[in-house]
């Protein structure tokens, strides 16, 4: 009689772990960033230690936004250089210069790949800006 070969497939479920930092403990159901498959993801906010939205117009907002994401990366044992990828929200044209012209200051060549959108709006009304990106881990 024909036997059909039979496969046994390994499921291998990953361990996602939090990096822990410190900043705002936010209410919502989620992390500042974490770590699985060896790659940090983080998404970072213009927050400040208070959970309150920086004043001062897109400038200020870009710099706590880039100032959290570094404190994330330092916080996962990580450095700017590590960053392969991030993706930019901001929320009008005008304000994208005034972005990377901040980004630019945190960053040296190679430089992460990333992608800039302009959305209608944030999470919180008095968002200009937000990132979500991605390093490599060493394993």
């Amino acid at each position: 009689p024909w036997l059909r070969p039979f496969f046994v497939q390994n499921i291998v479920r990953t361990m996602k772990k939090a990096v822990k930092t410190d900043l705002f403990a936010s209410k919502a159901p989620l992390e500042w960033a974490v770590i699985a498959n060896g790659q940090l993801s983080t998404a970072q906010i213009p927050i400040d230690k208070e959970g309150k939205v920086v004043e001062g117009g897109i400038e200020a907002q870009a710099r706590q936004t880039m100032e959290n994401f570094k404190h994330t990366i330092e916080a996962a044992e990580l450095t700017m250089a590590d960053v392969t990828q991030v993706l930019i929200y901001v929320t009008d044209r005008d304000q994208l210069p005034v972005f990377n012209k901040v980004y630019a200051e945190y960053f040296e060549a190679p430089y992460p790949n990333r992608a800039a959108m302009i959305v209608a709006g944030l999470a919180r009304e008095e968002m200009l800006c937000e990132i979500v990106a991605y390093a490599a881990v060493p394993q």
